[in-house]
This record gives structure tokens, sequence and C-alpha cells, in this order.
């Protein structure tokens, strides 16, 4: 019942205004008005938070922050990911901040992926305490000594990369990363729950760059129309594009085993995943280039874990994919879903095995990877100095 009512609300939440006529009575009647008045709420509150002087405390390393305006499947995971490992190649040591949020699937899974690499993980609420914290046991590095691989050795840290930073007005930064959905970029333009927005289009006006994520899944139209969006809202910043590409599969029994993508060749394929943009993994699916692969799918609503009850679906499900098409069939989830929970992925009595994906900044017009990485090692060669505390408006960057 209450993953039915959230993906009630999901489904409410992308819906339009012009929409709103095609709804059942009881939803546009009871539901909507609540939702509505939710948002409203919201709304308020950031307006008096963004009114108040806050005491914001500036590391003395670079602080780069990963965030959005609209909540789930705009690739901020996986960026934070791709800025680790970017940040490593260059000889800088960077230390992830993040909330640990909902059931830390997305903690796991970074700290899973980036075990190869100098990258630390401080989790927690305070973010600033936090960093002060690891700060002082690791020590941290000046810009003077910057690119060295002598820094990795250390283990001090070098930048600082704030996980789902936007809304998170305790840490001053150098610069703000957007990550944007090129798919369904503000969604109906709602507030929280009524729609997607975390914050008002206004907010563009933060960024220093904006990332179109799912970009190989958005017309050349889509992008016209945020870049358009962007400008309107005042933001002079770069624009880049990304997209998942998949690298190998495993086992969720075996984790550390890497297996080729060609595994999935002529099978039948069941995707199952509570992420914020299923579509996303779909495609990915379907987009591999290997051998026929029969999809289908079955999604539950944004970080999601499995009950019994979704076990059972899932199996039943199975095995009528098995009875009606007598093929090899597995379950294929993302990273995401089996770092939230593998033991329940684990109980399932069939084959489960779990898609590893990557972050790629796509070459757009004159935008590709080597300018994004230049921006990034302007911002560590440049801003890594000793910084006071401040007192600054909360909308102040």
């Amino acid at each position: 019942m209450e993953e039915k009512a959230r993906q009630l609300v999901a489904r409410l939440a992308a819906t339009p205004d012009s929409a709103v006529r095609a709804l059942p009575f009881l939803h546009r009647a009871v539901t909507l008005p609540l939702l509505s008045a939710a948002s409203a709420a919201l709304r308020l509150s950031l307006l008096l938070s963004s009114s108040r002087l806050r005491l914001r405390l500036a590391l003395p390393v670079p602080v780069v922050s990963v965030g959005n305006i609209t909540w789930g499947g705009n690739g901020k995971t996986p960026m934070v990911e791709f800025l680790a490992r970017a940040f490593h190649r260059l000889g800088v040591s960077p230390l992830i901040l993040t909330r640990g949020y909902a059931g830390g699937d997305e903690f796991r899974m970074l700290q899973r992926r980036l075990s190869d690499t100098s990258a630390k993980i401080g989790v927690g609420a305070n973010r600033a305490s936090v960093a002060s914290s690891m700060l002082q046991k690791h020590g941290y590095i000046h810009h003077a000594d910057t690119f060295s691989a002598h820094n990795l050795e250390s283990g001090k840290i070098g930048v600082a990369i704030l996980d789902d930073g936007m809304q998170h007005w305790s840490l001053l930064r150098d610069v703000e990363i957007v990550m944007v959905n090129g798919l369904a970029p503000w969604g109906n333009t709602h507030f929280i729950p009524r729609g997607p927005m975390r914050e008002p289009l206004s907010a563009l006006a933060r960024a220093d760059i904006v990332v179109i994520h799912n970009a190989d899944m958005a017309s050349e139209v889509q992008f016209e129309a945020i870049k358009y969006t962007i400008e309107q809202n005042s933001a002079t910043c770069s624009v880049f594009y990304s997209r998942l590409v998949p690298s190998h599969i495993f086992e969720v029994r075996q984790p550390l085993r890497r297996l080729p993508l060609n595994m999935l060749n002529d099978k039948r394929v069941l995707c199952v995943s509570a992420i914020g943009c299923p579509d996303a993994f779909v495609h990915a699916v379907r987009e591999l280039q290997i051998g026929a692969v029969k999809i289908d799918r079955l999604d539950f609503s944004d970080h999601h874990f499995f009950s019994g009850r979704d076990i059972e679906t899932i199996q039943e499900t199975m095995r009528n994919l098995v009875n009606g098409h007598n093929e090899d069939t597995i379950v294929l989830v993302t990273e995401k879903d089996y770092d939230r929970d593998p033991g329940a992925l684990r109980t399932l009595a069939v084959k489960v095995w779990v898609l590893s994906c990557s972050l790629q900044i796509m070459t757009h017009k004159e935008h590709g990877e080597d300018e994004f990485l230049k921006k990034l090692k302007e911002v560590v060669g440049v801003t890594g100095h000793e910084k006071p505390h401040v007192v600054d408006q909360a909308t102040g960057v």
C-alpha cells in the first residue's frame, strides 16, 4: 500500500496543469489540493530560509558542489564518482561529503566503486562538521603543490566534493555543478510534492556549470529548450552533456567478479529498478551493442526497499515470462538497487545480475570532456587556499 501511494504521488507530480482535468475526480478533489498545499509550504520555507543570514564555513581546500533543483534521475551520484576519479588522476585526493540519504545506497555504491582510488568519504547530515573532522584526521594540501603523485601517497585531502550540495547551506563552495535530467528537466514546474522542483528555476543563476544528463536520449530541440530556460534565469554558466555508459555486469552473490556485457546475448531481461529515471536504465540495456536482448520491465518508486511481497511479484513475473516465451531469462538491476539491499535480491530464486555503468561527458559542439576537466583543474589550482569563516546570505555562493 505504501509503495502504491508513492507511485501515485510520483504520477501526479509528473502531471502538468493542462492534463489535470483528465485525472479521476478523487485525485482532482482531494489528493492534488493536499499536494499543492504541501508544495506551497515548502516554497514559503525556502523563501524564509533564503532571507536569513547564516554562518557558512569556508574550507581550506576547494569545494565542488554537485546538486540539482529537481528530484531524481539527474545523474548526481555518477557525477560525484566521475569527479572523484578525475581528481585522483590529477594527483588530488578528494573528500566526498554525503548525507547518506535513504538507506545509504548512494554512499555504499560510491564506497565500493571508488575503493581503488584515493577518495575518502565522510557521511553525515552536518557536512561542515564532517568535513572539519576529516580534514583534521587526514590533513590537507595547499594549491601550490596540488598536482603531484606524492599527494596521493600522503593521503592528504586536496579537494572536497559536496554530494547533493545545492540546497546545503553550511559550506561555501568554489564551483556549483547543477545536474539536469535531459528527458524531464523541470517536470510540471511545481514544488515537491505536487511536482519535482526543490527550488525555483531562478536558482539556476547560482550555477557555474550545468550538465544535461541522459543527453544520449534527448533531442537537440530539448537541449535548446533547456539552454533557453537557463539563459532566461540569468545563468551565465558553461553547459555540458553526459550519459551513462555500461561497462560490465556482476552476479549479486559475486560482486567482485566482473562479467562481460555479452553475457546478456540472446537473453530475455527483466529490468527491475527503484531509481529516479528507470527509462534511462532500460535505454542503456536496449542500446548495448550485443546480440538481441529482449526487455521487459518492473519499476518501483525511487529509493524503494524490496519487501517480501515485491520479491514474490518479481518471481511471479519471471515465471510468467519463462512460461510464455520459453527463453533464458534473467533479472537485471541497477547498482543503486543492489547497494540499497543486496540481501533482498539474493533471496530471489532466479538469476539476478547487476548492470554497472559510469558517467561519460559527451562531446557536443565545442564542449567535451577535455574542456570539462580543464575547468576542474582551474578550480583546484586557483582557489585552493586558506579562507576564513564567513557570514553570507543563504542564497549566496
